[in-house]
């Protein structure tokens, strides 16, 4: 897997922490493809003097911030801020550059539509049953994904009344009914599909979706 990514042309180093299934980018190179910084130098000041404000500013952005050994131009390996896709999706909002407006007016709309979903459930299944269509599913596909959908919510409905509210005991009770049709746990399972973000349902056929219900 390559952990160079790269963006207008411009190279972003990367990281794939397996273990919490995310994607860690380099803060310096976000920087520095945002504010248009010819040398990995000015992007590493820019970033100084952005860090002393959020600093100022009290900004949890920087105590989610992490540290990772990476590749540096000169071959060598150095210490580099890194922050998951949560983390530089605030970073944009705080850099004043054009390229970061895209970004910022696609977070409000996201932002916008979860609103709604909130004050309307329906649309959830709306937007869901959309957002497949674009990506290019066939419409029996949408129509066994949405009721594993509902399955699963009935599901953990069940888990909470009986005493279960807690994310690893879902996590935990999930392997055992993916294992028991599949013979693999989730994670497994996604590593056998090559998946490393995506949903392992959404990466399901027909079939498999059948098997979950």
């Amino acid at each position: 897997m390559s952990n160079i990514k790269l963006f207008q042309d411009k190279k972003v180093r990367t990281h794939w922490d397996a273990e919490n299934e995310q994607w860690l980018f380099s803060v310096v190179d976000i920087v520095g493809v945002l504010t248009d910084q010819d040398t990995q130098r000015g992007a590493s000041n820019y970033w100084n003097v952005l860090k002393n404000r959020l600093k100022d500013e009290q900004s949890q952005l920087l105590t989610n911030c992490k540290q990772l050994k990476m590749k540096s131009s000169d071959g060598k390996l150095y210490n580099t801020d890194v922050l998951d896709t949560k983390g530089i999706l605030r970073l944009v909002q705080s850099i004043p550059s054009p390229k970061a407006e895209p970004f910022k007016m696609w977070l409000a709309d996201v932002g916008n539509k979860r609103i709604e979903q909130i004050i309307d459930p329906e649309r959830s299944f709306e937007q869901a049953i959309e957002d497949y269509a674009k990506k290019g599913y066939s419409q029996d596909w949408i129509n066994q994904r949405i009721l594993t959908i509902r399955a699963r919510k009935d599901l953990t409905d069940e888990w909470r009344e009986r005493g279960i509210d807690d994310n690893k005991d879902y996590a935990i009770l999930t392997d055992e009914m993916t294992k028991a049709w599949s013979g693999k746990t989730v994670k497994a399972y996604k590593e056998h599909k090559d998946l490393r973000k995506e949903n392992l349902r959404d990466n399901m056929t027909n079939l498999e979706l059948v098997q979950i219900c």
